[in-house]
């Protein structure tokens, strides 16, 4: 059984490696803490499984997933945040491994994904997606809570247009407004759905749904143009491609 790794910490990518150099029948074809380097070598080389972390800069592995070609490689998602087990049953994930994985969980996860090609040799609908551990009640979450002035206020997820960054604030522009928060945006960007919204810029995370047109290195929301960063360009080319199916 053929398995890449796709991690940005060096740690995790050396422990999984490990771990795999000790299951015998798992050969890793390649490790990457580039998620978009990852997704080049897929693209071009079939494996049976992906051991692919949730929380990566650029392109996360939930959006990475919905970019490998179909019929694609079982997911096996490894990530220090559990918010993710429920959108993990909706992209039919393999397993659901929490950091720090031990070995004994890493080992069950790879004979889960054995059982899976033994049982489906050739390709077919995706398979019933494991019970991920420890997870949340599977209740979609539709909008969060953010600190404004003395309070908490909730901004739902449908009317947020984009999140300006202002040193160490972030400007929320919503359909109702817009709310300053002291917050940032690598905290935000583990709350929000992932398949949704797009950091396109150190300064600028997007709402795809959103989105006007796309020109020129920028894209206008609300009326507004917001450049594109060089380090987000290709990683928002690949998801704005797939989230309009061209």
């Amino acid at each position: 059984m053929t398995c890449v790794i796709l991690d940005d910490e060096p740690l995790a990518l050396d422990l999984l490696a490990d771990y795999c150099a000790q299951v015998p029948g798992l050969e890793l074809k390649g490790q990457f803490d580039d998620p978009l380097a990852g997704l080049a070598f897929l693209q071009d080389n079939p494996v049976d499984v992906v051991f692919l972390d949730i929380h990566m800069p650029r392109l996360t592995g939930v959006q990475l997933a919905q970019l490998l070609p179909q019929p694609g490689p079982r997911i096996v998602f490894t990530t220090a945040y559990d918010q993710y087990a429920v959108r993990s049953y909706e992209l039919s994930a393999a397993d659901y491994l929490l950091k720090p994985i031990a070995f004994e969980r890493f080992v069950q996860a790879v004979q889960k994904v054995r059982q899976q090609l033994t049982a489906a040799p050739t390709p077919a609908a995706p398979p019933a997606p494991a019970a991920p551990e420890a997870a949340p009640a599977a209740t979609p979450d539709d909008a969060m809570f953010v600190k404004n002035e003395h309070r908490l206020q909730r901004v739902a997820f449908d009317d947020l247009l984009y999140i300006e960054g202002m040193k160490e604030y972030l400007m929320l522009y919503t359909t109702t407004g817009k709310v300053l928060t002291l917050q940032s945006f690598r905290r935000l960007e583990e709350v929000l759905p992932p398949e949704r919204f797009a950091r396109i810029h150190k300064s600028f995370l997007v709402a795809l749904s959103r989105i006007e047109h796309v020109e020129r290195g920028k894209v206008q929301v609300a009326g507004r143009l917001l450049p594109i960063g060089d380090t987000y360009r290709e990683s928002f080319n690949a998801l704005i491609k797939a989230y309009n199916q061209l």
